[in-house]
């Protein structure tokens, strides 16, 4: 499937966001390592603000006609797109509103602070399962239609959340040992549920031409495809990617978006290095931008069974 930079920055950006207030809430509700000074939360929260909102500015640039985006809300009883939207502009009052009062009580652990950030961190991760279901209810593309998609949402979410939220305890000069160990376990879990994932997407399984035709008991094959040059079907869904190229993508996504943030990690808490820190975040941003683009070019709508393929 053509994968569109909008979706790409969409899911990627936003589900960061949305996973760093979601810990922001958990780490100063449970007091977690003594929690988030006023200043490290401040940081936080901008963070997860800048994260969200890249992530939604981007998404009205896959739209043909931006001006009518609100068109996108009214279908909230049928779409989970509209779920989506809904939810993400509902994060913001709240997240602008603890931003508001970690600024000005400078107490971000202060009961009406954490009802705040706690709702905050409920919105966002009710914005991330809206989005996995986007994809996962869509019967027609195999490599979609899994509970896995959800579940890897919230798993990249929250290993960006963690990285980013180790990062600013470490560039603000505090130690970072329970933070990074948080990051480290949830990036290892990343890289877990990605492996479940690439072979549960690489099983031949789903439909093929003769499921699609009926003719269950023959060989069939597309003789007249319809078309000579293409067309917006096959530009769309059409795309390719060589088994030896994917591989090759996806051991680059696990260098970046696994092996170079876990070992940055490490350096930044041995040393206390905000260099390290911020290289472990901008690395597992750029590996996990990758994944998302393979996790669009990967995808085959059934509808290439009528231009040429024999499996989706």
């Amino acid at each position: 499937m053509h994968a569109a930079l909008a979706v790409i920055f969409l899911t990627l950006f936003s589900g960061g966001g949305f996973g760093l207030i979601a810990l922001v809430a958990i780490v100063n509700d449970l007091h977690i390592d003594g929690g988030l000074s006023p200043v490290q939360t401040l940081a936080a929260v901008i963070l997860s603000l800048i994260f969200v909102t890249i992530g939604m500015l981007s998404s009205t640039a896959h739209l043909a006609n931006p001006k009518n985006a609100w068109r996108a809300f009214t279908r909230w009883r049928t779409s989970w797109l509209a779920r989506e939207g809904i939810f993400a502009v509902a994060y913001y009052p709240f997240a602008f509103a603890y931003l508001v009062w970690t600024f000005v009580t400078g107490a971000p652990e202060a009961t009406v602070g954490l009802i705040l950030a706690s709702l905050a961190g409920v919105i966002g991760l009710i914005t991330i399962f809206c989005q996995g279901m986007i994809y996962a209810v869509l019967r027609t593309i195999r490599q979609w239609n899994t509970a896995l998609v959800p579940a890897n949402f919230y798993a990249m979410g929250f290993a960006i959340g963690a990285t980013l939220l180790a990062a600013v305890r470490i560039v603000t000069g505090e130690s970072a040992g329970v933070f990074v160990g948080i990051a480290i376990a949830l990036i290892a879990a990343v890289a877990v549920m990605k492996a479940i994932y690439y072979f549960w997407i690489a099983r031949p399984s789903g439909p093929t031409i003769r499921t699609a035709t009926g003719f269950n008991r023959s060989t069939v094959r597309i003789l007249d495809q319809g078309h000579t040059f293409g067309t917006f079907l096959t530009e769309e869904f059409g795309h390719t990617l060589a088994r030896d190229k994917a591989r090759g993508i996806k051991l680059m996504m696990y260098f970046f978006a696994v092996i170079v943030p876990i070992i940055a990690l490490a350096f930044a808490v041995a040393d206390q290095s905000a260099v390290a820190a911020v290289i472990a975040a901008v690395s597992i941003v750029f590996g996990l931008g990758v994944e998302r683009w393979l996790f669009f070019v990967e995808a085959q709508h059934v509808v290439n069974l009528y231009h040429g393929r024999q499996r989706c």
